[in-house]
């Protein structure tokens, strides 16, 4: 028999997760939270998501659509659908639910989580973010985590479109 880890449990919709996260609050949890489009994840991501749980009791992962990373990336993006996206990081251990929302802003899931801390990497400023006011209507507050040096999707996109390269060695015919 094949094993299969319960992963799926973690991948929620917007009103089951505001149910299950209403009666974490009630114990008094401390919930984080954190978005992006994660397409191709890699080691810069399982540690920014280590280092957001690390800062409350469970980790919230809203996951862009595939439509709106078209919108904010291009049209080329995503290179991984929204539900393998979603699944994957619903593999990581730091990451608690996981939820895909279809805005270009998380703003109407932050509204759902009402998180006590809101997660975003070093290449943002929290005074400019358009979620921040959300955040802190909730009396939530923004924390920015720094980047891991050399760790994009943008890199791992250049270097395989690099090695890939047509009359390359082992490059693409």
């Amino acid at each position: 028999m094949e094993f299969v880890p319960d992963v799926l449990s973690k991948i929620q919709t917007v009103p089951d997760l505001a149910e299950v996260l209403e009666e974490r609050r009630a114990r008094g949890e401390r919930i984080v939270f954190t978005n992006g489009c994660f397409d191709i994840l890699h080691v810069g991501h399982a540690r920014y998501l280590a280092r957001a749980r690390a800062l409350g009791d469970l980790l919230v992962v809203g996951v862009n659509s595939d439509r709106s990373v078209r919108a904010l990336k291009g049209p080329s993006r995503p290179l991984v659908a929204e539900d393998d996206r979603a699944e994957l990081l619903a593999h990581f251990a730091a990451v608690d639910y996981v939820c895909i929302f279809d805005e270009d802003l998380p703003n109407a899931l932050i509204e759902v989580v009402r998180p006590a801390i809101d997660v975003k990497g070093g290449d943002y400023d929290a005074e400019k973010m358009p979620e921040t006011p959300v955040v802190r209507r909730y009396g939530g507050e923004v924390v920015i985590l720094p980047l891991e040096e050399g760790r994009s999707t943008t890199r791992v996109v250049t270097r395989v479109l690099e090695a890939y390269r047509p009359g390359e060695p082992g490059g693409a015919p």
